[in-house]
């Protein structure tokens, strides 16, 4: 419970991730019945950019800053630039929003929220963030017993991210786990892991858990650079039950991303990990 994200907020993972979310909410939005969207890990709500955590590490200025001037981005990106700038008047980079704000942008009146966020501070934070929007609720909890305790909702649809931070050994086994149980709970849901690059053992590993753990529909999406086991290198997220034509967007879209964020070589994949 030591990590923070306001170190890393507004990185190249951070992108990646919430261009993903984007497009599934996108997906989500295209039909008029409500949604509901689950975050297990949420964390602050919005970073402060131009403070001491983001300045230490600068990990933002090969992220979301590189989007600040260049080229046109892709159509696809849209609705997350906007999801930015609505947390920077004025144009300035200032701040970043977490995965809850950019979700928040896309809800419409007939759709809600549900936080959960384990750090103390992080959780008041995000309470104070949604404080009086009837439309999220937060709740100070650990996301995979989150999922427990809110599945199913009310809606038949709905978004669930799995984001944690991957601290301990055995998050990646957490994970499975959890995405097993809460699809047998919510099983029409899109449901979206975030995970890190960093031993590509351990990620094979966990690519194998879950071809055998009996869910259809899974979707694996990456960008990576030059593999460095024991740093961060790229990151990935697996979809289950993506929403239709997903696969051939990212793979449109991905290239582009990665070479936008990155001077370097690097590589996109998207590959259905387990068919219908």
């Amino acid at each position: 419970m030591n990590y923070r994200h306001s170190y890393h907020a507004g990185n190249f993972a951070d992108v990646f991730k919430h261009v993903v979310l984007t497009l599934l909410l996108q997906a989500l939005r295209a039909k008029d019945k409500p949604f509901c969207y689950l975050d297990t890990h949420a964390g602050a709500g919005r970073y402060n950019l131009l403070g001491e955590a983001a300045q230490k590490t600068g990990e933002y200025r090969e992220g979301i800053a590189r989007f600040q001037k260049g080229p046109p981005v892709p159509v696809e990106m849209a609705d997350y630039l906007a999801a930015v700038r609505a947390v920077n008047e004025g144009g300035e980079l200032r701040c970043y929003p977490g995965s809850p704000r950019v979700a928040r942008h896309l809800l419409r009146a007939q759709d809600r929220m549900v936080l959960m966020e384990l750090h103390p501070e992080e959780a008041q934070a995000l309470k104070l963030e949604f404080r009086g929007d009837p439309q999220v609720h937060v709740h100070h909890m650990d996301g995979f017993s989150g999922l427990k305790a809110f599945l199913p909702p009310q809606e038949r649809r709905g978004l669930v991210l799995i984001a944690p931070p991957f601290e301990r050994v055995d998050e990646f086994d957490r994970v499975v786990i959890a995405l097993q149980a809460a699809h047998a709970r919510w099983s029409t849901a899109i449901y979206a892991v975030w995970y890190p690059l960093k031993d590509p053992q351990e990620v094979k590993r966990f690519y194998r858990k879950l071809a055998g753990s009996g869910l259809r529909k899974l979707l694996l999406a990456e960008i990576s650079f030059h593999a460095m086991p024991g740093q961060l290198y790229g990151c990935g997220m697996v979809i289950l039950n993506p929403p239709w034509g997903l696969d051939e967007r990212l793979k449109r879209l991905l290239p582009e991303l990665l070479a936008r964020l990155r001077d370097a070589p690097g590589g996109a994949r998207v590959e259905w990990l387990v068919p219908e």
